[in-house]
This record gives structure tokens, C-alpha cells and sequence, in this order.
């Protein structure tokens, strides 16, 4: 009896051992296999349901066409955009405007062309082009995109100088209009700012559609730039100020390319007599301010010259020979 208990015991032993064995490898990895696909399935990127679209806020992205950069991003939720679509648009086109034209902390899009000109050795120094971005169809690329968000491209026109570089060589060739004033040998300080001033309209290339702006072209009248103080009439009164004297520069600019058939943008007349031009001769400016400003609608190039001597300034219009008849003032 007592060796049949101790061979019962034995067996329920062995089946307990047996048990505390665990699983076997084949188990073990079918189940390691099992956890590795859960483990993935659960990594996978479910599809958005139409819920969540609808809970994630819609943004718009307005980008820089040229850098692809996100100039800025806007939240028509944000801006009344269901409610109040009058309003929304409102500001939209005032973002527009921020936008082209800049604000105190920002420079905007819009940009005047700065002309090329040839250095002493006859070789073009490149400006810039006319760059203009159009508002209204920003606005409206805006507006379509705000129920559903998205990027939108900045709508740029770019208008590079109406020349071509194989007139370049020619364009000193024949003078088509010359205008010369005279001023003081004493007047030292002016005298330098009309050199200065002179120089940098210097062989300045305007073509065809471009557009010439004084201030831009000349830049800021002042002491870093080498401008003296000199008289400038200012509403009615002769007072000193750095730059006094560069408007007749203008003004002989003015009495030359005035012979030819451009169109007038700008022009400002002194709020007294000068007495280096005609009465109502005169083109006053003021960096910042009053501007000279033409536009060449001759459909041709030419080439501004100034020669400053020592008593006299010098506004030459010049162009290739094969434009002057195009050039001569009907």
C-alpha cells in the first residue's frame, strides 16, 4: 500500500514538473510573432475620419513663390470667416495691401525698378527689376481657399529693364536732346552736391517702359553719402540743409529728357523762383518726398549722360544711332 502511494506521488511529481517547465520554443516564438503584429498593427496610420477633419482648425499659407517660403498663415475661423464674410474679406484685403506695400516694421513686396547703368569701363551694372504684387488677385486666391485651407502662391509681376544688350555699345552714339544750367564756383557745398548728385544719374540705361525716379536713382542726400549742407528753398524760405542744391540737377534733368516724347509720372515745381532755369522750368525733390519721375513710352533706349565742370552741370539724352528718328519729339 505504502509503495503503491509513493508511485502516485511520483507521477503527480512529474506532471507538476512538467508544468513549471513553461512553453516550448516553437510556442514561445509563434507567440513573439504574434506580439511583433499587434505591435505593427497598432503603428499604422489610420485614415482620418471625417469627424477629425472637421474638428482640425482650416488654416491658409501664403507663400513666396520665389523662395517657397511661408510668409504668412492665417485662420479664417479666427477672422469671422462663417459669421460675419463682409468683414472677413475686409481684413483679407488689408493683409493684401500690408503685404505689397510694406508697414513701419516690414518691407513690402512692391518695389520701383532701380535701372541699370554702365561703369567707366562701358560695362552694365545690373539694378533691379519692377516687382508689383497684385493685390485683388491675391485677395481672391485667399477667399477661394478659406473653407478649406491650404497654400496659396503670392500672385508677382516681375518687369525686368526694355533693353537689349546688344544695344549697348551704341547707345552713346548720337546726343537726341542736351540741356546745361550754371550755378556759383563759390557755392562750394552746393557745388558738391550737384556733382554728387550728377554722378549718380550718369550713365544711367532707361528703356523701353522703364520708369526713372530721381530718389531712387540718386538715393539719400547725406553726410554718410557725402552730401554738404547748402541754401534749399523750403515754403518760401531759403534755409540750410544737407543735399541743398541736387535740385538743379533735377531740373536740368528735366529740361533735357523734356525733348524728348516721355511721359511725365512726377514733377513738383520750387515754392519760389530759381534763377538756373526758366520760370516753371524747374523739377524741385526731396529724398522721402517730392520725386522726379518719367516714364520712357519712346518704345526705344537711351542713355542718360551728366558732365559736371567746374560752373556748369550737362544733361545729355543719347541712343543708337538707328533710334534717333523714333526719339525726336513730334
Amino acid at each position: 500500500m505504502k509503495k503503491k502511494w509513493i508511485t502516485t506521488l511520483c507521477i503527480i511529481c512529474t506532471i507538476g514538473l512538467i508544468g513549471c517547465q513553461g512553453k516550448s520554443a516553437d510556442e514561445k516564438k509563434q507567440e513573439q510573432q504574434v506580439q511583433e503584429s499587434e505591435h505593427k498593427a497598432d503603428g499604422v496610420k489610420k485614415p482620418v475620419t471625417f469627424e477629425q477633419q472637421q474638428a482640425e482648425p482650416v488654416v491658409v499659407e501664403i507663400v513666396d513663390p520665389s523662395t517657397q517660403a511661408i510668409v504668412q498663415t492665417i485662420s479664417p475661423q479666427e477672422m469671422d470667416y462663417e459669421r460675419d464674410r463682409l468683414s472677413y474679406t475686409k481684413q483679407i484685403e488689408q493683409l493684401a495691401k500690408g503685404l505689397a506695400r510694406g508697414n513701419e516694421n516690414t518691407t513690402g513686396y512692391d518695389k520701383r525698378m532701380i535701372l541699370d547703368k554702365l561703369d567707366d569701363q562701358g560695362k552694365v551694372i545690373k539694378g533691379s527689376p519692377l516687382t508689383v504684387l497684385k493685390e485683388s488677385e491675391l485677395v481672391e486666391r485667399i477667399l477661394e481657399a478659406s473653407a478649406t485651407g491650404g497654400t496659396v502662391e503670392m500672385p508677382l509681376s516681375v518687369t525686368e529693364s526694355g533693353y537689349n544688350f546688344e544695344d549697348i555699345p551704341y547707345l552713346e552714339d548720337v546726343v537726341v536732346a542736351s540741356y546745361t544750367t550754371y550755378f556759383n564756383t563759390h557755392d562750394v557745398g552746393r557745388n558738391k552736391n550737384i556733382e554728387l548728385s550728377a554722378k549718380a544719374i550718369n550713365n544711367v540705361i532707361v528703356g523701353s517702359g522703364d520708369s526713372f525716379s530721381f530718389n531712387t536713382v540718386v538715393g539719400p542726400r547725406d553726410e554718410v553719402n557725402g552730401y554738404q549742407p547748402a541754401p534749399e528753398i523750403i515754403n518760401k524760405k531759403v534755409v540750410m540743409g544737407i543735399g541743398g542744391g541736387i535740385c538743379q540737377t533735377s531740373s536740368t534733368l528735366f529740361n533735357a529728357v523734356d525733348q524728348i516724347p516721355v511721359k511725365f509720372v512726377e514733377r513738383h515745381h520750387h515754392s519760389l523762383d530759381v534763377g538756373y532755369v526758366p520760370k516753371g522750368r524747374d523739377a524741385t525733390v526731396s529724398y522721402g518726398g517730392l520725386d522726379f519721375r518719367f516714364q520712357n513710352t519712346t518704345n526705344v533706349p537711351f542713355l542718360i549722360k551728366a558732365s559736371y565742370s567746374k560752373n556748369s552741370l550737362t544733361v545729355e539724352v543719347r541712343t543708337a544711332e538707328k533710334y534717333v528718328e523714333i526719339l525726336k519729339k513730334q
